[in-house]
């Protein structure tokens, strides 16, 4: 999707999906108000900054507290006005999520309220439901408190280019960072020398030429037959080098180099801090300074010399079939080193930011919400997930600052 999509065009698409299904729950029905800028009444606040519910005289305040433990909730009860003692009233609070999973919140009296038993984990996005049992009497009360959440039809989803996989195992690559330059491939040179000494009579080709294998590169008259005989390429490649001039003397010196581009060396310097984990054969991702396409590649050969600033240097031949890769310009690669098979990963391009929190977008049919996520280790693909989403749960993997624009703009908020 093109990044460059107008938060007008995106607004005007997404509010057609709100306004489509004619049948939807009341929760739904709420998120689709949310969705359409419909902003919902303020709900009044206790003293401790709580929700207010009140059925005829008996009213409860529940709020969520998080200030120095895991959040969960607190209710104060009053009755025509006076706070009720918390033991007079047996409380139950249930907290049903996207995807009809229900928490059962019990409560038990701590001071002057009741404390649940039970932590409110994140998103803090749920229908509330609660059954408040006082002097013989049933309260009820039932309302949305949903956060971090939208709707997008199946339609929009394809138009936005939304890709979606399952949370699963996955396997983490620890690499190493390492710099270094291209060289040519010394083992694909050649060093072509006259046969017979002698007096060259012509030169037929320049440094940068291409020449093909018995291609003539020079004439040269023998001194001992006086007869001319050709100097021939002995490989395809390219004129690297060249000493020879006509009308000098070859006298048994190197007249043209040739080399074959077609493969090069990768040459990447390994400092002490890393040599003892990196290993002859350890595959290396090599990146160019220009927008090339990355290139894979294994380590042929790690030098057992240390060069002057103490790295040793590491070798990786690659195709240079396409012409490039050029040599003598600078490359950075990062080497494997270790695998790190875990249990629960997510790709790292369906990561966002929501609140304080690194997120991920699950996927329950058209609805879509935050996950809030506990991260390991990681490598350039994965992130290790050590809490906040189930193995199996589906998310937005491409495109997912669409969904968070769209949550942006419905400006859902965090209600405690």
């Amino acid at each position: 999707m093109n990044r460059l999509l107008t938060t007008f065009g995106l607004t005007a698409l997404l509010l057609g999906v709100g306004g489509c299904d004619g049948g939807a729950s009341d929760s739904e029905s709420s998120d689709h108000a949310d969705h359409g800028h419909v902003a919902d009444a303020e709900p009044a606040k206790g003293p401790n900054n709580g929700r207010l519910l009140v059925d005829d005289d008996f009213g409860i305040e529940l709020a969520i507290f998080e200030t120095g433990v895991p959040p969960e909730f607190r209710v104060w009860m009053t009755d025509a006005g006076t706070p009720v003692p918390p033991e007079e009233v047996d409380l139950r609070v249930t907290l049903t999520r996207l995807g009809n999973v229900q928490d059962h919140i019990g409560f038990a009296r701590q001071g002057d309220f009741l404390r649940g038993d039970t932590v409110v984990y994140e998103p803090h996005s749920f229908v509330v439901s609660i059954d408040a049992q006082y002097r013989g009497q049933v309260h009820s009360w039932s309302y949305d408190n949903l956060e971090g959440r939208t709707q997008i039809g199946p339609d929009i989803a394809a138009a936005f280019g939304l890709a979606t996989e399952l949370v699963g195992e996955a396997t983490i690559k620890e690499t190493v960072s390492v710099y270094g330059r291209i060289e040519p491939n010394r083992e694909q040179q050649r060093i072509v020398s006259a046969r017979y000494d002698g007096s060259i009579q012509s030169i037929l080709v320049s440094e940068g030429d291409n020449v093909k294998a018995g291609q003539a590169l020079a004439t040269i008259e023998s001194n001992e037959s006086l007869n001319n005989y050709t100097l021939a390429a002995p490989i395809n490649g390219i004129v690297t080098h060249r000493t020879a001039n006509p009308g000098e003397q070859t006298s048994g010196r190197p007249l043209f180099t040739i080399t074959d581009t077609s493969t090069v060396w990768a040459e990447f310097s390994v400092f002490p801090s890393d040599r003892a984990r990196v290993r002859e054969g350890a595959i290396v991702t090599l990146r160019t300074a220009d927008t090339a396409p990355q290139q894979q590649g294994v380590i042929a050969r790690l030098n057992t010399i240390a060069e002057p600033n103490q790295s040793v240097l590491a070798r990786v031949v690659l195709d240079n079939s396409q012409g490039t890769l050029l040599p003598g310009s600078f490359v950075s690669a990062t080497i494997e080193v270790a695998e790190h098979p875990v249990a629960l990963a997510v790709k790292r391009t369906g990561l966002q930011s929501f609140r304080d929190f690194t997120v991920v977008y699950a996927q329950v049919g058209d609805t879509y919400e935050v996950r809030m996520l506990d991260l390991g280790r990681q490598d350039a693909e994965w992130i290790e997930v050590l809490g906040g989403i189930d193995a199996g749960v589906r998310y937005v993997t491409t495109n997912s600052y669409l969904v968070k624009a769209d949550i942006e703009k419905s400006g859902a908020s965090h209600d405690h």
